[in-house]
């Protein structure tokens, strides 16, 4: 019976090394292929946004939060861009806002200019339902509502730009 304790040991050591080991960013998304997940939140602004309204779009869902540094503030004029050059093109830029205080939220709004719609997730269910485990995230849904791409990281406009590019070339 002594070694079963130091044999009890050896897994969790094992699943530990594996986990140090791994790069989130290489981890599969469960969620590629299937239905995104619906969501209801208000904007900065005060409107409401829903997935649900957005259908027929490609939406590109970006998590971030204020504190997020430096990765947030590098991919941060990447997304502006992104919104700029394809929001005549069927595609719509949201941004979540995670585990944030408000007015920091709204100063980073501000220090980069966003104009896409912005929202709160207060309680943090939008991005418990995405899986989000770190900011910045962002998930590509297609024009049927599905999620079909996932970054983890900073978002660069070649990454953007090559997701939405491929996404707008499916049949709608």
């Amino acid at each position: 019976m002594r070694w079963a304790i130091p044999a009890a040991v050896v897994p969790v050591l094992v699943l530990l090394a594996y986990g140090f080991r791994t790069d989130p960013r290489e981890i599969p998304s469960p969620l590629l292929g299937r239905p995104a997940a619906a969501f209801s939140l208000t904007t900065f602004a005060g409107s409401p946004l829903s997935l649900e309204d957005l259908r027929g779009k490609v939406v590109m869902l970006n998590f971030w939060a204020s504190w997020c540094v430096p990765a947030c503030y590098e991919e941060a004029p990447a997304l502006e861009r992104t919104w700029r050059a394809y929001k005549d093109k069927g595609v719509m830029v949201v941004g979540v806002d995670v585990q944030d205080k408000e007015e920091a939220a709204r100063e980073f709004l501000r220090r980069f200019d966003h104009s896409f719609p912005n929202a709160p997730d207060p309680r943090g269910r939008v991005s418990v339902d995405y899986g989000v485990y770190g900011v910045p995230e962002t998930f590509f849904i297609d024009r049927k509502g599905r999620v079909r791409f996932k970054h983890v990281g900073a978002l660069t406009d070649e990454i953007a730009r090559r997701h939405l590019d491929a996404l707008l070339k499916e049949p709608s």
